[in-house]
């Protein structure tokens, strides 16, 4: 079953045999692929729709149809099923075999440490753009303030906003684009709760910084009033920032709202030393004026045009899948 359109809640068995919600799916999510592998699969969940749903759904026996006819499919099909049982983590590499607790002289296990033989390699993504003085403002107006200067700092100011674009939105890095598919989670009433974030900060240790688009963060905010709860605050840059336990939630208005009035916010481990997400700049490039940011003089043309080339140079990469993690389908429209 994919799920194209709407949200549906996945029902298991409670630990005194009352119903118990799992979890919640949304658009593109899928459930019970493992019918088409075993035919004698047991359904761990039932699915029940909170919404209207649009679905596709695959039988098995249609997947055995096309299998006859085509040798790879069920060729694939097959090796799939003859696949032993490994022993796994949760992202599917090999565990590591320990032994602790024992005592004697029993046979410690042998093991070895999977890794990536070819990972990925992220190229940095380029921003750029010619600033166009024209000589006679560069001689004439450069008092009080100078004119090339400060026109230099407009320009690289609206590049870096547009780094910033980039970091969330690209699809090749950007971080909505390159969350993992188990660290995506829904929440539960469609409104952003306090057991939502719980739940979003309880995927990965160290939480370092929560990213919300502003109305994300008013709706958070009116969430906590309707359950009487005061999120404390820490000072940043002479800003009052809220946090939810303790970990600070910045507006970030790149972070994009649909026409349905839903977003997204999004929850990061930092640094390399934390295998978190960290940002890729070059650096030593010439014209240098600041980090990964270069201007460069182009000459002036025969309309006395003074051309500057103005570069930044970007990208980010997650070291490890949990490092980040987003609350989908926010909604931030909806007032109870």
């Amino acid at each position: 079953y994919l799920l194209a359109h709407g949200k549906v809640e996945k029902i298991g068995t409670g630990p005194y045999g009352d119903d118990a919600v799992l979890g919640v799916l949304a658009d593109g999510a899928y459930f019970g692929d493992q019918a088409l592998l075993d035919g004698d699969a047991i359904w761990e969940y039932t699915a029940r729709a909170v919404t209207a749903c649009t679905v596709l759904v695959l039988p098995r026996q249609e997947v055995d149809q096309v299998a006859e006819r085509a040798e790879s499919l069920s060729a694939h099909l097959e090796e799939q099923r003859s696949l032993p049982e490994q022993n796994t983590n949760k992202h599917g590499e090999k565990a590591i075999d320990l032994s602790a607790g024992h005592s004697g002289e029993p046979d410690i296990p042998h093991t070895f440490v999977d890794y990536e033989a070819q990972p990925r390699e992220y190229e940095l993504s380029v921003a750029q753009t010619v600033l166009r003085i024209h000589s006679r403002v560069a001689d004439l107006y450069n008092q009080p303030m100078n004119q090339t200067e400060q026109q230099i700092r407009l320009t690289v100011e609206a590049l870096k906003e547009r780094q910033e674009h980039e970091l969330v939105n690209n699809r090749e890095f950007g971080l909505l684009h390159n969350c993992e598919y188990d660290q995506r989670i829904q929440p539960h009433d469609g409104v952003p709760g306090p057991d939502d974030l719980d739940e979003l900060l309880s995927r990965r240790r160290g939480t370092k910084l929560l990213l919300a688009h502003p109305r994300a963060i008013a709706a958070i905010g009116r969430e906590l009033n309707r359950r009487g709860l005061v999120p404390e605050t820490i000072d940043v840059a002479g800003n009052r920032i809220p946090t939810w336990r303790g970990v600070p939630i910045y507006p970030c208005n790149k972070i994009p709202v649909t026409e349905a009035r839903t977003t997204s916010i999004i929850a990061m481990r930092t640094g390399e030393q934390e295998q978190g997400v960290i940002g890729l700049r070059a650096t030593g490039i010439p014209d240098e004026i600041e980090p990964s940011v270069s201007v460069r003089f182009m000459g002036i043309n025969e309309q006395a045009i003074i051309k500057y080339l103005v570069t930044t140079y970007h990208s980010a990469a997650v070291l490890v899948p949990d490092a980040l993690g987003v609350l989908e389908n926010v909604e931030i429209g909806r007032w109870q």
